[in-house]
Formats: structure tokens, C-alpha cells, sequence
């Protein structure tokens, strides 16, 4: 299996008992998430060497993080330590037509603070095949914007693949400062995912005939958006996820993959969603395990709807699944019968 090395930022995650709201909680259960680490969780589930690369504080709270990360079979050997403190997010998970909510807590946290001398690129990257980040890192500040930039320079220099979710925040910052910083890097991005927000929010490219609202998706305008994000950024693949939105606890979940020349469609699943926080980042650890796995285009989109839908069976920010589960959902076992 491949090294696969991605850099971010991960959390304490807070949630709530049992959809209550935080104004009548008694308690949170306390775990740990972020995109990237959500991403080298599961290539570490599939059997791959999974670097995370992120900045924790030096206190018990950074130690407790990193036991957690160790625990899902991370390497953290490349996790600089210091700066103040672990940043925090509140959840509420949704339900019926109330939606989930997320309230963060980083300002100032580790990673946000760090610096170009805290990641030796070279060293970090040596036997890498592959590179992840997402957009919600450049977002933090200017200091993570340039380390995103550094990596990415330091991947293609060394003839890694690149990948990145575009993972627009509107919490972090706006589509205006998106766009200028996201687009100097899109230009040493090989694979580049978005889901029906992103690229418009991002570089305003909007799907025709489509309402997220509503929940009304086009494939023909996804497929049109694919073809100008490849156009415009050069790269070698779109991957465009599509939820329909029936309710908080109701989805149908897809996606889409372009290749430069083709459009492969993956079967949709109707969900019940236990925990959708994360999903996006399932379908990027599910993407990347297949295309560094030699599975054909059309196998590729369908294992990495399948791990998707599979983590949102799951509670917390981790797909916790084998690749033998993904490939069994895949081969058209939904019926969640006992395994005996």
C-alpha cells in the first residue's frame, strides 16, 4: 500500500446527547476531527501508511489528540508541538427539518499560528505517492495559506499527486478571499473535489438547473461544472459529490467523476443518517484509496459513494469501514442484515 500524507487541522469535537439542543445539554461527548485527519483515517482503515501533518499544543489536551490519532493507525511522527491550544467545535446533530449546526472554537489554535520552519516538506513527502489538503486550511490564516503553498510546491517538485477538497467555509472566510488564495494553489492540484457549493462559492462556477434548497440536482450542470473546473485549473480529475437533501435525517447521496475526456456517474443511495459530519471527507479517503488502488474510473466514483454512505452510519467525524465492507455495499449488499 501507498504513503498518502495529509495536512490540516484536526479538533476537539463536542457534541451534544441525543439531538439536544446546547442550551439544554448536560454533557458532550468529546472525540476528535478535522478534514484531513478524517481523509488519513480511512486510507488508514484500507491498509495504507497514512501521514497526518498538522500542530498541536504542548499539554495534555495535544497528548490526548495524538493517542486518539495513534489509535486509528496514523504515523504523527511529522505533528509539530506548540503554540496555545487545541481549537474546539460544538455539535448539534440535527433531525427532521431542524438542521445539524456547528459552532467552532479556533481562533489562535496551533496549527493556525505555525510556521514554515515547524514542516521539513522534503523529509515529511520522502516515499509519498500522494498529497491531500483541503480548503478549509488555507482559511485559518495567512501563516497556514503559505504552509498549504509550500506543500503543495514541495509535492510537485517531487512528482506527488495532488489532491484537495475545496471545503468551502463561509465561517472562515468569505468567496472573494477564497477564490484569490485557493486559485494560486489550484495550480499544483491534480485531482480536485467540490460538492454543489463549492464551485460556485469558490470561483463562480455555477450548476444550471439546480437548487440545493430544494434538494433538485442536474446531472448536466454538475457535468458542465466538472469540464470548466478541469479546464480552467488543468487538472486530471473532478470528483463533484451531490446531496439531496430530503431532510436532516434523509439523504440521496451521489457523485461524479471526470477524467479529462469522461463522466462516470455512481449509483445513488438513499440514506438515514445517523452522523453526516464527515461524509465529504469519507468520499475523498474512499476516492483516493481507489485510484491509488488501480480500480477502473467507474469502480473508483462507486467505492467512494459506497465508503460515503457507509460513514454516515457511523458517530463521529471517522469512517471506520474495511475495504472488504465498502466493496460488499458496492457489490449491492444494503441490506444491513447481521453478519454472522
Amino acid at each position: 500500500m501507498a504513503k498518502v500524507v495529509t495536512f490540516g487541522e484536526v479538533m476537539l469535537r463536542l457534541q451534544t446527547y441525543r439531538h439536544q439542543r446546547i442550551v439544554q445539554t448536560t454533557g458532550f461527548e468529546a472525540t476528535f476531527g478535522g478534514g484531513e485527519a478524517n481523509v488519513a483515517v480511512s486510507l488508514a482503515a484500507y491498509g495504507h501508511e497514512a501521514y497526518f501533518v498538522t500542530k498541536l499544543p504542548e499539554n495534555l489536551v495535544g497528548n490526548w489528540c495524538v493517542a486518539e490519532l495513534r489509535k486509528y493507525g496514523l504515523e504523527t511522527k511529522y505533528i509539530a508541538r506548540g503554540g496555545e491550544r487545541l481549537g474546539v467545535y460544538y455539535v448539534e446533530k440535527g433531525a427532521a427539518q431542524r438542521a445539524s449546526t456547528v459552532t467552532y472554537d479556533r481562533a489562535h489554535s496551533s496549527i493556525s499560528t505555525a510556521k514554515p520552519e515547524d514542516f521539513d516538506w522534503e523529509t515529511i513527502f520522502d516515499g509519498a505517492a500522494w498529497f491531500h489538503f483541503t480548503g478549509i486550511t488555507p482559511a485559518l490564516s495567512e501563516e497556514t495559506a503559505e504552509l498549504c503553498l509550500l506543500a503543495c510546491k514541495a509535492a510537485k517538485k517531487l512528482g506527488i499527486t495532488v489532491s484537495c477538497d475545496l471545503n468551502f467555509r463561509k465561517k472562515l472566510w468569505t468567496s472573494e478571499k477564497a477564490g484569490q488564495v485557493m486559485s494560486g494553489l489550484m495550480e499544483y492540484v491534480d485531482v480536485c473535489i467540490a460538492n454543489e457549493e463549492d464551485a460556485e462559492k469558490v470561483f463562480g462556477i455555477h450548476a444550471a438547473e439546480t437548487d440545493i434548497i430544494s434538494g433538485e440536482l442536474s446531472d448536466a450542470g454538475y457535468r458542465d461544472v466538472a469540464k470548466q473546473l478541469a479546464d480552467r485549473f488543468g487538472f486530471s480529475h473532478v470528483a463533484i459529490t451531490l446531496r439531496e437533501s430530503v431532510s436532516a435525517s434523509v439523504n440521496n447521496w451521489s457523485a461524479l467523476l471526470y477524467d479529462g475526456k469522461e463522466y462516470y456517474k455512481s449509483k445513488k443511495y438513499h440514506i438515514n443518517i445517523v452522523d453526516r459530519v464527515g461524509g465529504g471527507d469519507s468520499f475523498g479517503g474512499g476516492l483516493i484509496h481507489a485510484m491509488l488502488d488501480g480500480y477502473s474510473m467507474q469502480d473508483t466514483i462507486e467505492y467512494a459513494v459506497a465508503a460515503s454512505c457507509l460513514k454516515h452510519s457511523i458517530e463521529g467525524d471517522f469512517n471506520l469501514v474495511s475495504v472488504k465492507e465498502v466493496q460488499s455495499l458496492m457489490q449491492g449488499d444494503g441490506s444491513g442484515r447481521v453478519q454472522r
